[in-house]
């Protein structure tokens, strides 16, 4: 049987928000089968736990934010991200404040996180949504067209292209493809930092946003170049963090997909969109487990591997 994941024991971490510049202490915890990943805002008078799905995700301008209630939790995709990458099933998040820590802007500090706690096997069978009907979702058209796409596969796969009138993101690759059967997360995806043009952070912290953001933890480039020292970790970072926020904001769904997801200019706010119109056309899919390992997509039957 294809059995569901939890972790071994508890870490923790200490960040600030990107957002809201917030000092954030984060500690992650095994959780029972069936849990399904809860963040938890441990700071509030009684406790408030928000379970992931779908629907609990209420804003996603710049971010993927999830709420129960009054309670909040934004910027959940990074670390959403990582549990789909290692095949993480059941998790509780305590937060002491209402933002993930950014750490260093990409998914690989959780992946460390959650790889030092340990993976442990639970003995309950892994519920996949897999997608029957192509299901598409698209907004504007010409220049300001864009769409995300669900169709079936026996497996994982995410095709991604971005397009930025820019001489830095032009000069990397805007279009790429991932598939979790084939790939290493940790190795191909995780590292990908989210990144900003210097103009709009400007406009951003006017606004009371990015107070958090800085070189150490994002991309950043002005009009002719990039601004971090080290400069990128892959020639085309810059798309693969549009793959690794998209698996993130897909794991929001509460269960592994298997599906071939391909998007165009998507964001967090389409990528919600189209898991909503997955949910709300019952024939377009079904919740099926591997009773035979051998029967499941390959790269599957294990937690994908270390770096």
């Amino acid at each position: 049987m294809l059995q569901q994941r939890t972790l071994k024991t508890l870490t923790r971490a200490v960040g600030v928000g990107l957002h809201s510049g917030q000092r954030v202490e984060l500690t992650l915890r095994p959780a029972p089968p069936d849990t399904g990943i809860v963040f938890r805002r441990v700071d509030l008078p009684q406790p408030v736990d928000i379970p992931v799905s779908a629907q609990s995700v209420t804003d996603t301008r710049l971010a993927s934010t999830v709420s129960n209630g009054g309670a909040k939790v934004h910027t959940v995709e990074h670390l959403m991200s990582a549990c789909c990458g290692l095949g993480l099933d059941n998790l509780y998040v305590d937060i002491t404040a209402e933002e993930v820590p950014i750490l260093d802007g990409s998914s690989a500090s959780f992946v460390f996180l959650l790889q030092s706690a340990g993976i442990e096997h639970q003995k309950a069978p892994r519920r996949f949504i897999r997608v029957r009907e192509p299901v598409e979702v698209r907004e504007g058209e010409g220049e300001t067209l864009k769409w995300a796409k669900l169709e079936p596969y026996h497996g994982f796969r995410l095709g991604f292209e971005i397009d930025f009138a820019h001489r830095v993101v032009a000069a990397t690759g805007q279009r790429y493809e991932f598939d979790l059967s084939r790939g290493n997360y940790s190795r191909d995806i995780a590292r990908a930092r989210t990144f900003g043009f210097t103009k709009d952070v400007e406009m951003m912290r006017a606004n009371g946003l990015s107070l958090g953001g800085g070189l150490d933890n994002a991309v950043v480039m002005d009009d002719y170049r990039v601004l971090n020292p080290d400069g990128l970790r892959y020639d085309d970072e810059l798309v693969k963090h549009k793959i690794l926020d998209a698996m993130g904001d897909l794991y929001l769904v509460g269960k592994p997909l298997l599906a071939s997801y391909r998007a165009f200019r998507s964001g967090h706010a389409l990528n919600n969109k189209l898991l909503r119109a997955l949910l709300a056309k019952p024939s377009a899919f079904e919740v099926v487990t591997f009773q035979d390992e051998k029967l499941a997509p390959i790269g599957f039957a294990q937690p994908a591997r270390a770096w």
